[in-house]
């Protein structure tokens, strides 16, 4: 499998970092959405790269993100920038139409793009994120939770870390809550240390000007367009509920969830053959 990386310019200041596979021609293409935000894509690439010979794979690192441009005024990284980034990337490659996968925070990017431009998306997945809100109250009791969570917090609260070494530091801190089984702990580690973390996100977050990423009413208008959606979910993770994937697939009738037991937030890492597999049967139906 050959993966070619290239710079594609998206808008006047803006280039994004590619990823790229094209052992599949003919086929739909897969668009993989990053979460983080301040991640990049490469933490996704396995187990979805076994998906090369079905699908041209796309993972484009986000505005600020990775490879992708940098340095923007804060005002610049917003939900509705970068979906339209995503937007203007399947443009310049002569992307019609793909299956889009959004990670985490990069599902609500997928929701967002799904609903701004609904002819460029055959399928949409929606992992490990949420269509709707999440309670404020959603984890309160959960000991195990706050127990894994709590080194994350503290990195967050340290005074002498800041930029792309408080976003890595945390990423790292967060490892252990973001996976269920601890026999996959290390090699998520692994895994996170060679993302290139970058803080430009978190500079309007902290601040408190950075516009929620969340789609206002996103059951009822994903449901209006009528397009399969796959809800693919960890029991355990620790970020959204897994009940409220449940809960958006009734509210949504081309939508279904699917939840794997033992597994996080990185449901994914913690059961890539079940994730790979679930995805399969999604994006492999007529």
């Amino acid at each position: 499998m050959t993966v070619s990386e290239q710079l594609v310019r998206v808008g006047p200041a803006v280039e994004l970092f590619v990823a790229r596979t094209t052992e599949a021609p003919g086929s739909c293409p897969l668009l993989v959405i990053h979460g983080g935000p301040d991640w990049d894509h490469s933490y996704l690439r396995e187990p979805i790269v076994e998906r090369a010979s079905r699908h041209d794979l796309i993972f484009p690192d986000l505005r600020g993100c990775g490879r992708s441009t940098r340095g923007l005024p804060d005002d610049h990284y917003t939900p509705d920038a970068a979906t339209a980034d995503l937007v203007a990337l399947l443009d310049a490659l002569g992307v019609r139409q793909a299956d889009v996968l959004g990670f985490s925070y990069g599902g609500y990017f997928a929701q967002r793009l799904t609903l701004a431009a609904p002819e460029r998306v055959r399928r949409l997945v929606v992992a490990s994120s949420a269509v709707l809100p999440v309670p404020p109250d959603a984890f309160d009791g959960w000991a195990e939770r706050d127990r894994r969570r709590a080194a994350e917090a503290e990195v967050w609260a340290d005074p002498s870390l800041s930029g792309p070494d408080l976003t890595r530091a945390a990423a790292l801190a967060g490892a252990e809550a973001n996976v269920w089984r601890p026999e996959v702990l290390d090699a998520s580690r692994e895994r996170v240390s060679r993302v290139r973390f970058s803080a430009e996100w978190a500079r309007p977050y902290l601040a408190g000007t950075l516009p929620t990423a969340r789609v206002d009413r996103a059951p009822e208008r994903l449901a209006a367009l009528g397009l399969p959606i796959l809800l693919l979910h960890g029991r355990q993770d620790m970020t959204f509920p897994a009940e409220l994937a449940e809960q958006a697939a009734k509210l949504i009738p081309s939508a279904r969830a699917v939840v794997l037991d033992e597994a996080g937030h990185m449901a994914h890492v913690d059961q890539p053959a079940r994730w790979t597999a679930a995805l399969a049967d999604f994006l492999d139906r007529p």
